[in-house]
């Protein structure tokens, strides 16, 4: 169970105080137009990351470009590489406008927050930013897509403790390249022996008891070893989660 803290205060209120509006969102550096400079597709070429990264370096919230994209590593066509917390999405569909889409949905009340903490909310019908798990059915549920935009929305601003970074090398200069990763995502070894053995990129997350904002929790990130548990209690960190790769269950099982 996750708990929220806010000094003395409802942390639920502090959110719904804090909440965004639609146009704060639509104005984040993120966004496919932004201030006159080159457009954001799904296809970044590093000379347009390049220069979106410049004008909004000054910018509070130049953390939304930095937790998508990163010009560190860059494809065979020069393109900048994608964060793993931004996946492909249906018909191309650029990040920010997936953000915005469900953040719209949202009625950022005490009441209306609180039911979605609580899992009470109602959800909505769409393929969301992918953070819900609930999105995840078997083939016996309903065949809609459902996510709870509250959620979705809390998801993403979190992205603002996990920046992209990348070894730096290019792959058009020959050198070997490495995957791009974000705090939090790391190389593990998995299976025993033979053919079954191997190593995976899975996410790690702690769970701590210690009162932090986000600057401890950025420093907790970067001391916590998840495979040196006897280290855990020296941290405060009482628990942990790892991904798992999603196995099918069916061969029409997508």
């Amino acid at each position: 169970m996750a708990i929220l803290t806010a000094a003395d205060s409802d942390p639920v209120q502090v959110l719904s105080q804090a909440w965004p509006t639609t146009e704060a969102v639509e104005s984040l550096p993120l966004a496919r137009e932004w201030r006159g400079v080159s457009t954001l597709g799904r296809k970044v070429p590093v000379e347009v990351f390049a220069e979106r990264a410049s004008a909004v370096r000054s910018h509070p919230q130049s953390w939304t470009l930095s937790s998508s994209l990163t010009d560190l590593e860059v494809d065979k066509s020069g393109e900048a590489e994608h964060a793993p917390f931004d996946p492909p999405a249906p018909r191309g569909s650029w990040l920010h406008d997936r953000l915005l889409r469900v953040h719209r949905r949202v009625d950022p009340s005490v009441d209306e927050l609180r039911d979605a903490l609580l899992g009470l909310a109602v959800r909505m019908k769409d393929n969301g930013l992918g953070f819900d798990h609930r999105r995840l059915g078997s083939q016996s549920d309903m065949t809609t897509i459902r996510v709870d935009p509250v959620v979705e929305s809390l998801a993403f601003f979190g992205l603002a403790l996990f920046p992209v970074r990348g070894s730096g090398s290019d792959a058009r200069l020959g050198a070997r390249r490495t995957r791009v990763i974000q705090r939090g995502w790391r190389s593990v070894e998995v299976g025993t022996v033979g053919a079954g053995r191997g190593r995976e990129v899975r996410f790690q997350w702690p769970a701590w008891s210690p009162h932090l904002d986000s600057h401890g929790i950025d420093a907790l990130l970067d001391v916590w070893r998840p495979r040196r548990k006897g280290s855990w209690r020296t941290t405060g960190v009482h628990a942990g989660w790892e991904t798992v790769r999603y196995e099918s269950r069916g061969t029409a099982d997508s």
